[in-house]
């Protein structure tokens, strides 16, 4: 991995070691969040997207961030640390169906390089669980159930859904699968809402910290609710483009905000390895009683 060098850093708790000193050399700086909000988790999203704002080239195969990225270390190792750095990941039926069929979504797959570092940090510092609970948003149902994700005994994985998502994962034997579990919401207006999705996590699992890891439908539904109290943002340097027959998603999709009411992010941290730049956004009023990692 080319060295991380921070060009910017509006850290305000600079006094108090967050991270293991090694993580602290490779991430050169410092990592915390602030205290989750009342009744509801911490939520910092990480997203990769090219220079013309990208995050997904929708074409099979190489429809997930990698394929933007391109596989850059820098980017895999901060997607570990964050991931090292949560109480709980969520994600979109379609982001897991653009990931490969083995993906448990845990730190050390993504950068196995750091495996041990990450398990130190999780364990021995924020006192969590070796592996990080995953959420699963499926409003239909449809998931593909073989995948690792649903079948690995030590990945604990909860599937939010519909009534109707319910009976059809029931049907297709989602209830006898043993680190599986399901939660019906309403949906009446059309989609689950962030806040109750949030709300159930923080009372039912005790989730202080989530990692949005997307799709953008998802991240849309999220930012609309105002959900998302921080931003993960690679910039990748190349240009994907786009035809007007075909679609390929931005950040946010499926949601459009007018220009009195489009969510303003205050930039917290600027690094770099080699042409990519990593970008950390906050939004305001998320700033108050900051605190180590998880």
């Amino acid at each position: 991995m080319t060295p991380i060098r921070t060009l910017v850093d509006r850290d305000q708790d600079k006094l108090r070691p967050g991270l293991p000193p090694r993580l602290r050399d490779l991430y050169d700086g410092d990592l915390h969040f602030q205290t989750a909000p009342a009744e509801r988790p911490f939520v910092f999203a990480n997203f990769v997207s090219t220079l013309d704002g990208v995050v997904s080239y929708a074409v099979k195969g190489q429809a997930s961030g990698s394929a933007i990225s391109g596989s850059d270390p820098a980017d895999r190792f901060i997607m570990g640390l964050l991931r090292a750095s949560a109480d709980a990941i969520i994600v979109g039926a379609r982001t897991v169906h653009d990931t490969g069929p083995q993906s448990l979504w845990t730190a050390e797959s993504i950068y196995p390089d750091a495996k041990h570092l990450y398990a130190e940090y999780r364990v021995n510092v924020l006192d969590n669980p070796e592996r990080p609970l995953l959420v699963v948003v499926s409003g239909s149902g449809k998931l593909e159930l073989g995948r690792a994700i649903f079948r690995t005994p030590e990945a604990r994985t909860v599937v939010m859904t519909t009534p109707m998502g319910r009976d059809a994962l029931t049907t297709a034997g989602a209830a006898k699968l043993p680190s599986v579990q399901m939660h019906a919401l309403d949906s009446s207006s059309g989609a689950i809402d962030p806040l109750a999705m949030l709300r159930l996590l923080h009372a039912q699992y005790g989730i202080r910290s989530l990692l949005h890891e997307g799709g953008p439908s998802l991240f849309g539904e999220f930012m609309a609710a105002q959900a998302v109290d921080e931003l993960f943002l690679t910039l990748s340097p190349q240009i994907a483009g786009r035809m007007s027959d075909a679609m390929r998603p931005a950040l946010v999709q499926g949601t459009a905000f007018m220009p009195e009411s489009a969510p303003w992010f205050q930039l917290l941290s600027v690094k770099q390895s080699a042409d990519h730049l990593y970008l950390r956004y906050q939004r305001p009023g998320s700033q108050s009683n900051p605190v180590a990692a998880g």
